[in-house]
Protein backbone atom coordinates (compact mmCIF):
# COMPACT_ATOMS: atom_id res chain seq x y z
CA UNK A 1 0.00 0.00 0.00
CA UNK A 2 1.34 3.89 -1.06
CA UNK A 3 -0.36 6.32 1.09
CA UNK A 4 0.82 10.49 -0.03
CA UNK A 5 -1.74 13.21 0.68
CA UNK A 6 -3.79 12.91 -2.25
CA UNK A 7 -4.89 9.69 -2.51
CA UNK A 8 -4.52 6.14 -0.90
CA UNK A 9 -3.61 3.57 -3.51
CA UNK A 10 -5.63 0.30 -2.78
CA UNK A 11 -3.41 -3.20 -3.17
CA UNK A 12 -4.27 -4.63 -6.05
CA UNK A 13 -5.38 -7.66 -5.31
CA UNK A 14 -7.68 -6.04 -3.27
CA UNK A 15 -9.73 -5.31 -6.41
CA UNK A 16 -12.37 -7.22 -8.44
CA UNK A 17 -11.15 -7.97 -11.76
CA UNK A 18 -14.30 -7.55 -12.99
CA UNK A 19 -15.35 -4.24 -11.09
CA UNK A 20 -12.34 -3.09 -10.24
CA UNK A 21 -13.81 -1.91 -6.69
CA UNK A 22 -12.25 -3.20 -3.69
CA UNK A 23 -13.91 -6.57 -3.08
CA UNK A 24 -16.75 -7.31 -0.17
CA UNK A 25 -16.88 -10.87 -0.69
CA UNK A 26 -14.14 -12.40 -2.15
CA UNK A 27 -14.77 -15.94 -3.87
CA UNK A 28 -12.48 -18.22 -5.70
CA UNK A 29 -13.12 -20.31 -9.18
CA UNK A 30 -11.53 -23.74 -9.34
CA UNK A 31 -9.07 -21.60 -11.94
CA UNK A 32 -7.86 -20.15 -8.31
CA UNK A 33 -8.81 -16.44 -9.33
CA UNK A 34 -10.63 -14.39 -7.04
CA UNK A 35 -13.54 -11.89 -7.92
CA UNK A 36 -16.09 -10.22 -5.23
CA UNK A 37 -19.21 -12.54 -4.80
CA UNK A 38 -21.70 -10.41 -6.87
CA UNK A 39 -19.82 -9.43 -10.06
CA UNK A 40 -18.68 -13.42 -10.89
CA UNK A 41 -22.38 -14.03 -9.60
CA UNK A 42 -23.53 -12.00 -12.44
CA UNK A 43 -21.15 -13.05 -14.90
CA UNK A 44 -22.57 -17.07 -14.64
CA UNK A 45 -26.11 -15.78 -14.65
CA UNK A 46 -25.36 -13.82 -17.99
CA UNK A 47 -24.36 -17.55 -19.56
CA UNK A 48 -20.74 -17.43 -19.28
CA UNK A 49 -18.88 -20.60 -18.79
CA UNK A 50 -15.23 -19.05 -18.65
CA UNK A 51 -13.09 -17.42 -16.04
CA UNK A 52 -13.01 -13.74 -17.03
CA UNK A 53 -9.15 -13.30 -15.88
CA UNK A 54 -8.11 -16.26 -18.19
CA UNK A 55 -10.66 -17.64 -19.76
CA UNK A 56 -10.33 -21.07 -19.17
CA UNK A 57 -13.54 -23.03 -19.47
CA UNK A 58 -15.06 -23.62 -15.75
CA UNK A 59 -15.07 -27.50 -15.28
CA UNK A 60 -17.55 -26.13 -12.32
CA UNK A 61 -18.99 -22.75 -11.52
CA UNK A 62 -19.05 -23.06 -7.88
CA UNK A 63 -17.13 -21.09 -5.90
CA UNK A 64 -15.69 -20.95 -2.41
CA UNK A 65 -14.90 -18.17 -0.15
CA UNK A 66 -11.34 -16.56 0.06
CA UNK A 67 -11.20 -15.99 4.10
CA UNK A 68 -7.68 -15.08 3.45
CA UNK A 69 -8.01 -12.63 1.20
CA UNK A 70 -11.36 -10.80 2.83
CA UNK A 71 -9.27 -11.19 6.36
CA UNK A 72 -6.58 -9.04 5.10
CA UNK A 73 -8.69 -6.24 3.24
CA UNK A 74 -10.50 -6.05 6.97
CA UNK A 75 -7.21 -5.73 8.46
CA UNK A 76 -5.93 -3.15 5.79
CA UNK A 77 -9.30 -0.86 6.72
CA UNK A 78 -9.36 -1.40 9.82
CA UNK A 79 -5.88 0.28 9.67
CA UNK A 80 -6.76 3.13 7.66
CA UNK A 81 -9.81 4.23 9.88
CA UNK A 82 -7.11 3.80 13.32
CA UNK A 83 -4.44 5.25 11.85
CA UNK A 84 -4.29 9.07 13.38
CA UNK A 85 -2.61 10.23 9.82
CA UNK A 86 -4.73 9.04 7.77
CA UNK A 87 -8.28 10.14 6.81
CA UNK A 88 -11.08 7.63 6.79
CA UNK A 89 -11.93 6.34 3.61
CA UNK A 90 -15.09 7.62 3.23
CA UNK A 91 -14.32 11.38 3.80
CA UNK A 92 -11.32 11.04 1.09
CA UNK A 93 -14.25 10.34 -1.48
CA UNK A 94 -14.43 13.24 -3.75
CA UNK A 95 -17.57 14.36 -4.68
CA UNK A 96 -18.49 15.13 -8.22
CA UNK A 97 -18.48 18.78 -7.69
CA UNK A 98 -14.90 18.58 -6.32
CA UNK A 99 -13.79 16.55 -8.88
CA UNK A 100 -15.32 19.47 -11.68
CA UNK A 101 -13.92 21.88 -9.76
CA UNK A 102 -10.29 20.03 -10.02
CA UNK A 103 -11.01 19.69 -13.70
CA UNK A 104 -10.86 23.11 -13.85
CA UNK A 105 -7.96 24.13 -12.15
CA UNK A 106 -6.46 21.27 -14.31
CA UNK A 107 -6.83 23.65 -17.11
CA UNK A 108 -6.31 26.80 -15.72
CA UNK A 109 -3.67 26.31 -13.21
CA UNK A 110 -0.49 24.78 -15.03
CA UNK A 111 1.13 25.18 -11.74
CA UNK A 112 -1.51 23.14 -9.80
CA UNK A 113 -2.22 20.46 -12.52
CA UNK A 114 -0.29 17.73 -10.88
CA UNK A 115 -2.31 17.90 -7.96
CA UNK A 116 -5.56 18.50 -9.67
CA UNK A 117 -5.20 15.93 -11.92
CA UNK A 118 -3.65 13.43 -8.77
CA UNK A 119 -7.21 14.23 -7.56
CA UNK A 120 -9.15 13.26 -10.52
CA UNK A 121 -7.65 9.72 -10.82
CA UNK A 122 -8.28 9.10 -6.93
CA UNK A 123 -11.77 10.03 -7.91
CA UNK A 124 -11.51 7.60 -11.22
CA UNK A 125 -10.25 4.25 -9.24
CA UNK A 126 -12.43 4.21 -6.72
CA UNK A 127 -15.10 2.87 -8.60
CA UNK A 128 -16.31 2.31 -12.39
CA UNK A 129 -19.30 4.43 -11.81
CA UNK A 130 -17.39 7.41 -11.48
CA UNK A 131 -14.86 6.27 -14.60
CA UNK A 132 -18.38 6.24 -16.19
CA UNK A 133 -19.18 10.08 -15.03
CA UNK A 134 -15.46 11.42 -15.88
CA UNK A 135 -16.25 9.42 -19.78
CA UNK A 136 -19.46 11.69 -20.12
CA UNK A 137 -17.85 14.81 -19.49
CA UNK A 138 -17.29 16.29 -23.27
CA UNK A 139 -13.88 18.17 -22.61
CA UNK A 140 -12.43 15.70 -20.56
CA UNK A 141 -10.59 12.84 -23.06
CA UNK A 142 -10.13 16.47 -25.20
CA UNK A 143 -8.63 17.96 -22.54
CA UNK A 144 -6.00 14.59 -21.98
CA UNK A 145 -5.42 14.53 -25.37
CA UNK A 146 -4.48 17.77 -25.67
CA UNK A 147 -2.22 16.80 -22.85
CA UNK A 148 -0.76 13.98 -24.81
CA UNK A 149 -0.18 16.54 -27.90
CA UNK A 150 2.03 19.17 -25.96
CA UNK A 151 4.52 17.15 -24.30
CA UNK A 152 6.89 19.66 -21.93
CA UNK A 153 9.53 17.79 -19.05
CA UNK A 154 6.83 17.48 -16.49
CA UNK A 155 7.38 13.32 -17.39
CA UNK A 156 5.79 12.27 -13.95
CA UNK A 157 2.23 14.62 -15.63
CA UNK A 158 2.60 12.74 -18.48
CA UNK A 159 2.29 9.51 -16.73
CA UNK A 160 -0.82 10.09 -15.08
CA UNK A 161 -2.26 11.85 -18.38
CA UNK A 162 -2.14 8.25 -19.51
CA UNK A 163 -3.04 6.44 -16.37
CA UNK A 164 -6.25 8.77 -16.23
CA UNK A 165 -7.00 7.71 -20.09
CA UNK A 166 -6.40 4.32 -19.38
CA UNK A 167 -9.32 4.21 -16.62
CA UNK A 168 -12.41 5.80 -19.04
CA UNK A 169 -11.23 4.40 -21.96
CA UNK A 170 -13.51 1.58 -22.21
CA UNK A 171 -16.44 3.97 -21.45
CA UNK A 172 -16.03 6.12 -24.12
CA UNK A 173 -19.29 5.18 -26.67
CA UNK A 174 -18.44 7.25 -29.56
CA UNK A 175 -15.47 4.85 -30.88
CA UNK A 176 -15.14 6.27 -34.42
CA UNK A 177 -14.65 9.61 -32.73
CA UNK A 178 -11.95 8.68 -30.40
CA UNK A 179 -10.16 7.11 -32.84
CA UNK A 180 -10.68 10.66 -35.38
CA UNK A 181 -9.25 12.37 -32.01
CA UNK A 182 -6.56 10.07 -30.94
CA UNK A 183 -5.34 8.59 -34.32
CA UNK A 184 -5.69 10.63 -37.26
CA UNK A 185 -5.65 13.75 -35.67
CA UNK A 186 -2.05 14.32 -35.14
CA UNK A 187 -1.64 10.95 -34.16
CA UNK A 188 2.23 10.81 -34.21
CA UNK A 189 2.35 13.18 -31.18
CA UNK A 190 -0.39 10.86 -29.65
CA UNK A 191 1.83 7.86 -29.93
CA UNK A 192 4.91 9.61 -29.21
CA UNK A 193 3.79 10.45 -25.58
CA UNK A 194 2.62 7.00 -25.50
CA UNK A 195 6.17 5.40 -26.80
CA UNK A 196 7.75 7.73 -24.24
CA UNK A 197 5.37 5.85 -21.21
CA UNK A 198 6.60 2.86 -22.42
CA UNK A 199 10.14 3.57 -22.56
CA UNK A 200 10.66 5.61 -19.60
CA UNK A 201 7.49 4.98 -16.98
CA UNK A 202 6.86 3.52 -13.83
CA UNK A 203 5.62 0.19 -14.01
CA UNK A 204 1.65 1.32 -13.97
CA UNK A 205 2.33 3.39 -16.47
CA UNK A 206 4.16 0.92 -18.78
CA UNK A 207 1.00 -0.90 -18.83
CA UNK A 208 -1.64 1.84 -18.80
CA UNK A 209 0.13 2.88 -22.09
CA UNK A 210 -0.44 -0.27 -23.17
CA UNK A 211 -3.62 -0.57 -22.55
CA UNK A 212 -4.80 2.76 -24.01
CA UNK A 213 -3.04 1.27 -27.38
CA UNK A 214 -4.89 -2.12 -26.75
CA UNK A 215 -8.38 0.36 -26.32
CA UNK A 216 -7.32 2.07 -29.76
CA UNK A 217 -6.67 -0.90 -31.97
CA UNK A 218 -10.51 -1.13 -32.58
CA UNK A 219 -10.17 -1.86 -36.25
CA UNK A 220 -7.98 -2.38 -39.07
CA UNK A 221 -7.65 1.27 -39.66
CA UNK A 222 -6.27 1.83 -36.26
CA UNK A 223 -3.83 -0.98 -35.90
CA UNK A 224 -2.38 -0.07 -39.34
CA UNK A 225 -1.99 3.60 -37.77
CA UNK A 226 -0.35 2.25 -34.52
CA UNK A 227 2.09 -0.29 -36.41
CA UNK A 228 3.11 2.84 -38.43
CA UNK A 229 4.45 4.73 -35.30
CA UNK A 230 8.57 3.62 -35.29
CA UNK A 231 9.89 1.87 -32.93
CA UNK A 232 5.95 1.03 -30.85
CA UNK A 233 6.10 -2.56 -31.86
CA UNK A 234 9.46 -3.42 -31.11
CA UNK A 235 8.88 -1.25 -27.78
CA UNK A 236 5.93 -3.04 -26.98
CA UNK A 237 7.93 -6.46 -27.96
CA UNK A 238 10.69 -5.76 -25.60
CA UNK A 239 8.20 -5.47 -22.54
CA UNK A 240 7.10 -9.34 -23.19
CA UNK A 241 10.85 -10.52 -22.22
CA UNK A 242 10.85 -12.99 -19.22
CA UNK A 243 12.92 -10.50 -16.73
CA UNK A 244 10.31 -7.66 -16.80
CA UNK A 245 7.23 -7.25 -14.42
CA UNK A 246 4.24 -10.71 -14.90
CA UNK A 247 1.68 -7.66 -14.75
CA UNK A 248 3.61 -5.50 -17.53
CA UNK A 249 4.43 -8.71 -19.93
CA UNK A 250 0.84 -10.03 -19.56
CA UNK A 251 -0.48 -6.05 -20.77
CA UNK A 252 1.78 -5.96 -23.58
CA UNK A 253 1.07 -9.38 -24.84
CA UNK A 254 -2.67 -8.24 -24.72
CA UNK A 255 -1.74 -5.51 -26.96
CA UNK A 256 0.72 -7.07 -29.25
CA UNK A 257 -2.75 -9.92 -29.38
CA UNK A 258 -4.81 -6.62 -30.56
CA UNK A 259 -2.95 -4.83 -33.14
CA UNK A 260 -1.30 -7.98 -34.69
CA UNK A 261 -3.93 -9.14 -36.73
CA UNK A 262 -3.06 -6.55 -39.59
CA UNK A 263 -1.47 -8.19 -42.06
CA UNK A 264 1.28 -5.81 -42.06
CA UNK A 265 1.83 -5.67 -38.46
CA UNK A 266 2.24 -9.72 -38.50
CA UNK A 267 4.88 -9.44 -40.90
CA UNK A 268 6.76 -6.37 -38.85
CA UNK A 269 6.50 -8.74 -36.02
CA UNK A 270 8.15 -11.61 -37.59
CA UNK A 271 10.77 -8.83 -38.45
CA UNK A 272 11.58 -8.02 -35.38
CA UNK A 273 12.10 -11.59 -33.83
CA UNK A 274 8.92 -12.40 -31.96
CA UNK A 275 9.12 -15.92 -32.81
CA UNK A 276 12.34 -16.29 -30.67
CA UNK A 277 11.10 -14.18 -28.10
CA UNK A 278 7.87 -15.92 -27.82
CA UNK A 279 9.62 -19.11 -27.47
CA UNK A 280 11.70 -17.87 -24.87
CA UNK A 281 8.92 -16.93 -23.20
CA UNK A 282 7.05 -20.34 -23.23
CA UNK A 283 9.74 -22.32 -22.20
CA UNK A 284 9.91 -20.30 -18.91
CA UNK A 285 8.67 -22.40 -15.87
CA UNK A 286 7.08 -20.02 -14.52
CA UNK A 287 5.04 -18.77 -16.96
CA UNK A 288 1.06 -18.19 -16.01
CA UNK A 289 -1.46 -19.76 -17.69
CA UNK A 290 -2.87 -15.95 -19.13
CA UNK A 291 0.41 -15.48 -20.16
CA UNK A 292 0.70 -18.76 -22.32
CA UNK A 293 -2.52 -18.79 -23.90
CA UNK A 294 -1.67 -15.10 -25.35
CA UNK A 295 1.71 -16.05 -26.91
CA UNK A 296 -0.01 -18.91 -28.66
CA UNK A 297 -2.06 -17.11 -29.99
CA UNK A 298 -0.09 -14.86 -31.16
CA UNK A 299 2.27 -17.69 -32.37
CA UNK A 300 -0.81 -18.82 -34.03
CA UNK A 301 -1.37 -15.27 -36.10
CA UNK A 302 1.88 -14.93 -37.41
CA UNK A 303 1.81 -18.92 -38.94
CA UNK A 304 -0.47 -17.32 -41.38
CA UNK A 305 2.38 -15.60 -42.91
CA UNK A 306 4.90 -17.46 -44.95
CA UNK A 307 7.62 -15.78 -42.97
CA UNK A 308 6.35 -16.65 -39.71
CA UNK A 309 5.94 -20.33 -40.98
CA UNK A 310 9.51 -19.98 -41.93
CA UNK A 311 10.49 -19.17 -38.55
CA UNK A 312 8.35 -21.08 -36.14
CA UNK A 313 10.01 -24.42 -38.09
CA UNK A 314 13.60 -23.42 -38.20
CA UNK A 315 12.93 -23.45 -34.16
CA UNK A 316 12.82 -27.01 -32.88
CA UNK A 317 12.60 -25.41 -29.67
CA UNK A 318 9.62 -23.27 -30.84
CA UNK A 319 7.64 -26.58 -32.06
CA UNK A 320 8.30 -28.60 -28.72
CA UNK A 321 7.33 -25.47 -26.68
CA UNK A 322 3.85 -25.26 -28.37
CA UNK A 323 3.42 -29.18 -28.17
CA UNK A 324 4.28 -28.87 -24.53
CA UNK A 325 1.40 -26.86 -24.21
CA UNK A 326 -1.18 -28.89 -25.31
CA UNK A 327 -3.63 -29.93 -22.77
CA UNK A 328 -1.94 -28.49 -20.22
CA UNK A 329 -3.01 -24.64 -20.08
CA UNK A 330 -6.92 -24.45 -21.35
CA UNK A 331 -9.04 -25.19 -23.97
CA UNK A 332 -8.38 -22.07 -26.11
CA UNK A 333 -4.47 -22.61 -25.56
CA UNK A 334 -4.71 -25.83 -26.99
CA UNK A 335 -6.73 -24.65 -30.05
CA UNK A 336 -3.97 -21.86 -30.61
CA UNK A 337 -1.51 -24.73 -30.12
CA UNK A 338 -2.92 -26.91 -32.43
CA UNK A 339 -3.95 -24.64 -35.08
CA UNK A 340 -0.58 -23.48 -35.15
CA UNK A 341 0.76 -27.21 -35.45
CA UNK A 342 -2.25 -28.12 -38.08
CA UNK A 343 -0.45 -25.07 -40.18
CA UNK A 344 3.07 -26.14 -40.53
CA UNK A 345 2.89 -29.51 -40.27
CA UNK A 346 -0.22 -30.24 -42.31
CA UNK A 347 -1.24 -27.74 -44.33
CA UNK A 348 2.16 -26.58 -44.98
CA UNK A 349 3.69 -29.78 -44.72
CA UNK A 350 6.90 -28.74 -43.90
CA UNK A 351 9.71 -31.69 -42.50
CA UNK A 352 11.71 -29.53 -40.15
CA UNK A 353 8.58 -29.16 -37.92
CA UNK A 354 7.28 -32.45 -38.41
CA UNK A 355 9.93 -33.94 -37.18
CA UNK A 356 10.31 -31.83 -34.14
CA UNK A 357 7.21 -32.74 -33.13
CA UNK A 358 7.66 -36.58 -33.51
CA UNK A 359 10.76 -35.99 -31.90
CA UNK A 360 8.79 -34.51 -28.63
CA UNK A 361 6.86 -37.31 -28.46
CA UNK A 362 3.90 -35.77 -30.69
CA UNK A 363 1.72 -38.44 -31.55
CA UNK A 364 0.83 -39.41 -28.29
CA UNK A 365 -0.18 -36.03 -27.30
CA UNK A 366 -2.65 -35.85 -30.45
CA UNK A 367 -3.74 -39.30 -29.75
CA UNK A 368 -4.32 -38.28 -25.80
CA UNK A 369 -6.09 -34.97 -27.34
CA UNK A 370 -8.15 -37.37 -29.76
CA UNK A 371 -9.79 -38.71 -26.62
CA UNK A 372 -10.26 -35.70 -24.50
CA UNK A 373 -13.68 -33.54 -25.24
CA UNK A 374 -12.07 -31.50 -27.51
CA UNK A 375 -14.00 -29.10 -29.49
CA UNK A 376 -14.55 -30.20 -33.19
CA UNK A 377 -12.04 -28.07 -35.38
CA UNK A 378 -9.41 -29.23 -33.22
CA UNK A 379 -10.46 -32.95 -33.05
CA UNK A 380 -10.28 -32.41 -36.99
CA UNK A 381 -7.10 -30.84 -37.44
CA UNK A 382 -5.75 -33.65 -34.56
CA UNK A 383 -7.61 -36.35 -37.28
CA UNK A 384 -5.65 -34.24 -40.52
CA UNK A 385 -1.76 -34.47 -37.88
CA UNK A 386 -2.27 -38.25 -37.20
CA UNK A 387 -2.61 -39.19 -40.61
CA UNK A 388 0.94 -37.41 -41.52
CA UNK A 389 2.80 -38.64 -38.40
CA UNK A 390 1.05 -42.28 -39.22
CA UNK A 391 2.42 -41.83 -42.98
CA UNK A 392 5.36 -40.91 -41.49
CA UNK A 393 5.81 -43.90 -39.01
CA UNK A 394 5.17 -46.26 -42.07
CA UNK A 395 8.02 -44.61 -43.61
CA UNK A 396 10.18 -44.93 -41.27
CA UNK A 397 9.55 -48.58 -40.71
CA UNK A 398 9.66 -49.07 -44.35
CA UNK A 399 13.33 -47.88 -44.71
CA UNK A 400 14.17 -49.71 -41.58
CA UNK A 401 12.92 -53.09 -43.59
CA UNK A 402 14.42 -52.13 -46.65
CA UNK A 403 17.71 -51.80 -44.67
CA UNK A 404 17.59 -55.05 -42.77
CA UNK A 405 17.31 -56.63 -46.46
CA UNK A 406 20.46 -55.68 -47.74
CA UNK A 407 22.45 -56.86 -45.00
CA UNK A 408 20.14 -60.13 -44.27
CA UNK A 409 22.25 -63.63 -45.76
CA UNK A 410 20.64 -65.03 -49.14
Amino acid sequence: MVRDDLYITVPSFFRCPISLDVMKSPVSLCTGVTYDRSSIQRWLDNGNNTCPATMQVLHTKEFVPNRTLQRLIQIWSESLRNSPDSPDPADSLLSKDQVLAAFAHLQSRPLDRLESLAKILSFARDSEENRKYLARIEAFLPALVGFLLNVDDDFQFLEQVVMALNLILDKIEDREALKTLMLKNQSSSCLDSLLLVLQRGSTDSKISSARVLQSLAMDTESKLLIGEKKGLISQVLRLTAPDKDPAVIENALSCLVAISTAKRNKFMLVHLGAVKAFSKLLTESSVSASVAEKVLKLLETVSSTKEGRTEICEDSTCVAAILSKVLKVSSAATEHAVTTLWSVCYLFRDQKAQEAVTKANGLTKILLLMQSNCSPPVRQMSADLLKIFRVNSKSCLSCYDTKTTHIMPF
